[in-house]
């Protein structure tokens, strides 16, 4: 067995109840959460990853915490999200297809008990303050109704910065809301500014007598690309690419604003007592291969924003907070970690409270692997199955093993092996604006190979597909994503319905705001 092994088979449990002990004699005190997350903010975008910018802020509470650099989000905007909320892979929740769009009449499911939920139960304030997106149709699924106490930010997954409005191909409408009514005194007012405003609002009039949970949910650096000037001209002689300079400039006034909340923190003394995290949703969005285009990078990760290479889906995440065990402070954790693991780990682990009424969870209890250092018990993970998604093609040998319809898009991580399907191999890697390296790109032209399997250990940029080397790798993980695949509820992706959901016609006075749907 090696020291590593031993170290989760034996440290893991001591510590686990020597926390506990602890806990009992001296009386456990609930920690403050602070969760950030970012929008399309890529792998490439923080200043230790490389970027060509600099992201002081984060880069100091990173260096000071724990890196989480095995770690992984969804493809896109509104998936994600809906794992961190439930602690449930989205096969559960049927929203293995696409983002919650302003006319489609669906929104997270309302018997899915939310981690804001827990949190209230378990005593704490509970606060929103940025990105919804997991839908708006219905008044039940606002955020204020899903166990927030406080709401500040828009229901949409994109609009504007500064006039909050939604942009083509959307229905136009306001979309500014703070708890049920439309916020119109921030019309002109760039939204990280409001968002970081609001945060330290909160965190300056906390009461004693209860725990705080803020989910800081940012919109940039999403496009469109809007930002101060004065966040763009430190950055002109970096960048020649206009949409890069622009991008960059969005993540460097997100830096600026985490710093002011961190110092409102500090300035309120209960930073000591204080667990932040911190998370992007998704890869970055790159250029044309994205909707709406988009100026983020993954560099030197394979693919982007809506993709399952790790481009699109390996996040830039952090811990930081003076809780922590001293022997982790400054180090990088490698275990295995998903964003559904937020829901047990904030709710058992640093709440110390409990999931019951929860329906079955797919996230872990990560708490002590991040605290403590010890090994992660994560050995699997489920990216997605979307049975919408389907290419032609496939080897012969391999749809003749698989029980599992190799057709459509899917991947599944076990231990150091990946394997996707459904996928051509066409997605490549780019390289970012104006940093001299050259972009790589992937399978030049469609084949019968729709099936591919990579050591994400030794081969974390999948460029050496091992499915030839590996068939009884291959056929071990087609297996695994059939069973998953049998136990997934069927995707609920209603079709849009733009007349009904117009806010300048279906009487919202054009701000979007819950709406009569069809029967």
């Amino acid at each position: 067995m090696s020291s590593e092994k031993m170290a989760c088979n034996v440290l893991y449990p001591i510590l686990v109840f020597l926390s506990f002990q602890f806990s009992a004699v001296v009386g456990y005190k609930q920690p403050n959460v602070i969760f950030i997350l970012t929008d399309d903010q890529g792998y490439r975008d923080v200043g230790y990853h490389g970027a060509l910018f600099d992201t002081p802020v984060m880069d100091k509470l990173a260096a000071e915490g724990v890196k989480l650099e095995n770690y992984y989000v969804q493809t896109r905007c509104s998936p994600t999200r809906s794992q961190l909320m439930t602690g449930r892979y989205q096969i559960r929740t049927g929203l293995q297809h696409g983002v919650f769009t302003d006319s489609i009449p669906s929104c997270l499911p309302t018997d899915e008990i939310t981690l804001a939920q827990k949190l209230k139960e378990a005593g704490y304030s509970t606060h929103l303050v940025g990105k919804w997106h997991l839908g708006y149709y219905d008044e039940a699924c606002l955020p204020n109704n899903r166990g927030f106490d406080s709401f500040l930010g828009l229901y949409l997954g994109v609009g504007t910065h500064y006039s909050h409005r939604s942009i083509p191909p959307l229905l136009d409408g306001y979309d500014f809301h703070r708890n049920y009514l439309p916020a119109f005194e921030y019309n002109g007012t760039y939204s990280t500014h409001v968002f970081t405003d609001e945060a330290i609002d909160i965190i300056k009039n906390k009461t004693e007598d209860k725990p705080l949970f803020l989910y800081l949910s940012y919109q940039a650096p999403h496009s469109p690309l809007e930002v101060p000037d004065e966040y763009k001209e430190p950055l002109r002689g970096i960048f020649t690419d206009e949409n890069r300079l622009s991008y960059a400039a969005m993540v460097s006034c997100l830096d600026e604003g985490i710093g002011k909340v961190v110092d409102a923190l500090k300035e309120t003394g209960i930073y000591e007592d204080t667990i932040i995290i911190f998370s992007s949703d998704n890869g970055g969005a790159v250029g044309s291969h994205v909707i709406r285009g988009g100026s983020g990078n993954n560099w030197p990760l394979r693919g982007f924003k809506f993709s399952l290479f790790e481009g699109g889906i390996r996040a830039v995440g952090f811990v930081h907070s003076p809780l922590l065990s001293g022997k982790v402070k400054g180090t990088i954790n490698n275990g295995l970690i998903h964003v559904s693991d937020w829901f047990p780990t904030i709710v058992e682990g640093i709440a110390g409270w409990n999931t019951n009424g929860t329906k079955p969870l797919d996230g872990i209890n990560q708490w002590n692997t991040i605290k403590y250092g010890t090994c992660s018990s994560r050995l699997e993970l489920l990216h997605n199955i979307n049975p919408l998604n389907v290419v032609s093609g496939g080897r012969d040998w391999i749809v003749d093993m698989s029980l599992f319809n190799v057709s459509i898009e899917a991947a599944i991580r076990y231990r150091d092996w990946k394997l996707l399907t459904g996928n051509t191999g066409q997605t490549g890697w780019i390289a970012p604006p104006d940093s001299g390296l050259t972009t790589i790109n992937g399978q030049s032209s469609p084949s019968d190979q729709i099936v591919w399997l990579y050591n994400i250990r030794k081969d974390p940029l999948e460029m050496n597909d091992l499915s030839e080397a590996y068939p009884a790798v291959v056929k071990f993980l087609l297996t695994k994503l059939y069973n998953y695949h049998n136990q997934s509820v069927p995707v609920f992706y209603p079709d849009p319905q733009p007349e009904q959901a117009d806010p300048c016609l279906n009487g919202n006075d054009c701000v979007f705001d819950p709406w009569e749907p069809l029967p």
